[in-house]
């Protein structure tokens, strides 16, 4: 399949908003491509590439040879180029980079060119999400939704799921099993304004886990090997030695936890995100990062034990089985509540004690991987929500010369484009003022004399008082007082929240 058809199903994912006629498009592209072509039909159409890292920086796409006037690169070409270049190392790798990414933009069009640079600078916006692509393979294939879903949570890919459906079949996708050693997509929660929402989504009783500010983790252990990856299944092994020796200390031989790694102040209190979140920065001496800010592991749910596999097992069984398999000063802290009035009182405590909040915990509910829904839910101690900066104002003042105002949009409901909230330079210190300047103009794609318009957008946390009514902005409700508490690095547009949960904030 020639890069140039992709390149075309590119533009005309971005070019509509109906998830059906996406699924559609990514279908269709899937029905054509051979076996071989599948995985990375699927993987470009998601808006990735195979190569988690290339090695090719922005510098390199700047400067790109004249366009081929006519179609010729397939895909399998710019795979195994792609790949050559990933695997470049040692003196001169540069400058044999270099000519390798000249090499193979010479022989691409000018829309082939720009569907390359979108994929290797991770800037690919059609609005094809993971989830389109994994319904359009089972479209493609004739076969249920669920089955593809589900072989994708816990191969924690669909470019796999897809490559086992095309290699040998849809019943291989069925027999797919939680395997110590590849991590799964994690269970996510949804959101509730406060303790009695939070007990009417999840129904009671109900478990209450104290919500931890740190980084999710999900650990593997096989015999001597232990290993561990993030919520966006990275790897974080090298980066958390104490968990390691931990984990490999415990008698059990096979097991998967899920759970949260944070540090605590000298009064026992959580620390901030940020310095937990330093810990597995790559540029930062693991030795000395230790040194400074140890950390430890809460286990939340035990996916796996000893050859049993446990997601499908209840939370209330998994949680039994963790109790008998794990030390006590291992487990997250968790209440059994039987009415609004028991939550409020654990909720309240929670935070008091310096925690995010709390998560509830339907005690039926299965692990269900990838996927947020009422099984958990969150509630913080004030209303806070996940928005895309899509553009910013410079400022004046003090600020001068420094991008201040930011446009806060949440995701349209379909997922597909982003609306408009409001705005705030509420919470922004020096540093995280000249940080966001130099990442915002780094994703620039227009300006005006006051504004810079970016894409893709940053992700940041905000606080709110609530929302109110607005004929200004196209979702018809603004932000009331916001104020930025943190930019979460380890969250992309895709987790920006929907209009649909701001709209809820007013329920």
């Amino acid at each position: 399949m020639l890069l140039a058809r992709l390149a075309s199903c590119s533009d005309a994912l971005a070019a509509t908003s109906s998830r059906l006629e996406k699924r559609r498009l990514v279908a269709e592209a899937v029905t054509q491509a051979s076996a071989e072509e599948v995985p990375l039909v699927v993987s470009y159409l998601s808006g990735a590439l195979l190569q988690r890292r290339t090695g090719i920086g922005h510098a390199s796409l700047r400067d790109l040879p004249p366009p081929a006037d006519d179609p010729t690169l397939d895909v399998l070409e710019v795979d195994a180029a792609l790949d050559a270049v990933s695997r470049v190392a040692g003196q001169g790798s540069a400058a044999v980079r270099a000519e390798a990414v000249r090499s193979l933009f010479a022989r691409a069009t000018a829309g082939e060119q720009r569907y390359l640079v979108a994929l290797i600078s991770g800037e690919v916006r059609q609005g094809a999400l993971e989830s389109v692509a994994q319904d359009a393979v089972a479209e493609a294939h004739g076969i249920a939704q669920a089955r593809v879903r589900r072989a994708a949570m816990l191969l924690g890919s669909t470019v796999e799921a897809a490559r086992l459906l095309v290699t040998e079949g849809a019943e291989a996708l069925d027999a797919v099993r939680l395997q110590v050693g590849v991590p799964v997509s994690p269970m996510l929660a949804a959101s509730a304004a406060d303790p009695a929402a939070a007990a009417e989504k999840a129904g009671l009783p109900a478990l209450v886990d104290a919500k931890l500010d740190g980084i999710r983790v999900q650990v593997h252990r096989d015999g001597d090997e232990v290993r561990i990856w993030s919520r966006s299944l990275d790897e974080l092994t090298d980066r958390l030695p104490e968990v390691v020796e931990v984990v490999r200390a415990l008698p059990q031989q096979q097991l998967v936890l899920d759970g949260e790694v944070i540090a605590h102040r000298a009064d026992g209190a959580p620390e901030a995100f940020q310095v937990i979140a330093s810990r597995t920065a790559s540029q930062v001496d693991v030795a000395v990062a230790r040194e400074r800010t140890p950390v430890r592991l809460w286990v939340f749910d035990l996916l796996h034990l000893e050859g049993r596999d446990l997601m499908d097992e209840p939370l209330e069984a998994r949680v039994a089985e963790a109790a008998r398999a794990l030390p006590a000063d291992l487990l997250v802290e968790r209440t059994l509540v039987d009415d609004v009035d028991a939550l409020r009182t654990v909720f309240e405590d929670a935070v008091l004690r310096g925690y995010e909040g709390v998560v509830v915990k339907r005690p039926d509910a299965p692990y269900a991987a990838g996927r947020r829904d009422s099984g958990w839910v969150k509630v913080k101690p004030r209303h806070t929500l996940d928005l895309a900066v899509v553009a910013a104002e410079w400022g004046h003042g003090r600020r001068t010369g420094k991008l201040s105002n930011l446009h806060l949009a949440a995701r349209t409901d379909d997922g597909d484009g982003f609306v408009m909230l409001g705005k705030t330079f509420k919470g922004l210190t020096d540093d995280v003022l000249a940080w966001q300047t130099e990442q915002l103009l780094a994703r620039e794609v227009r300006r005006t004399a006051a504004t810079v318009h970016v894409d893709p957008p940053l992700v940041v946390e905000i606080a709110l008082d609530g929302l109110q009514d607005s004929t200004r902005y196209p979702g018809g409700v603004a932000l009331r007082f916001a104020r930025v508490l943190r930019y979460r690095d380890d969250l992309g547009p895709d987790d920006v929240d929907t209009l649909a949960t701001v709209r809820a904030l007013r329920s």
